[in-house]
């Protein structure tokens, strides 16, 4: 699935520049959504569980964006190469390590994301996905702001949460208000369960 995998990203104008090739089949998932648009997901990591910490260059750039389908060594040493803003995205569900959540700044997980990650240090802003209730953002263990997404017919909730991660992070890196930012990202997560696939 390797060149296929490339060939989306170069039509999506990736910058493919720092890619890694390894001898380990690029990672597949499977995915059942049912009639109300939730999913399932089965994950076979493949290349994710290979990726070289030792090789990874993040370079310049704004933000750093992580989230769980790679070891934890691959995002410790992306994340030690960087003052920008650090943002861990805590999906698939499971213990991280202390290094990463004290070095987040924008920590994104569901009640089940937030529960397996082992701990919640002081100092990072949460955002507590909560599906079709919204989402709030809690700083220092205060809730900061609080949103819902627009009324949407879920289709299929798969990619939900990486659209809403992303349109959060762009937002708070452009300077919008905490509220403005979060109904920003609870929009793009409604957008993206309104429609079938992650992918194109």
């Amino acid at each position: 699935f390797g060149p296929l995998a490339v060939e989306g990203l170069e039509a999506a104008e990736v910058d493919l520049s720092r890619l890694q090739l390894v001898d380990t089949p690029t990672g597949i998932a499977l995915i059942l959504v049912d009639d109300e648009g939730e999913n399932q997901i089965v994950v076979v990591p493949g290349a994710n569980k290979a990726l070289d910490s030792e090789r990874i260059e993040v370079g310049e750039t704004d933000a750093l964006l992580c989230q769980l389908e790679i070891e934890d060594s691959a995002i410790e040493a992306a994340a030690a190469q960087t003052d920008a803003f650090f943002c861990l995205n805590a999906a698939p569900a499971r213990e991280v390590s202390e290094t990463i959540l004290q070095r987040a700044d924008l920590i994104v997980a569901n009640s089940f994301e937030i529960d397996a990650l082992g701990s919640s240090p002081l100092g990072a802003l949460f955002a507590l996905t909560l599906g079709e209730e919204g989402a709030l953002l809690i700083d220092d263990g205060e809730e900061v702001a609080r949103a819902r997404p627009p009324k949407i017919e879920a289709v299929d909730g798969t990619a939900a949460g990486d659209a809403f991660t992303a349109c959060l992070v762009v937002s708070l890196l452009e300077g919008r208000n905490r509220q403005e930012a979060l109904e920003r990202a609870c929009a793009a997560g409604a957008l993206a369960a309104s429609r079938e696939g992650a992918q194109p």
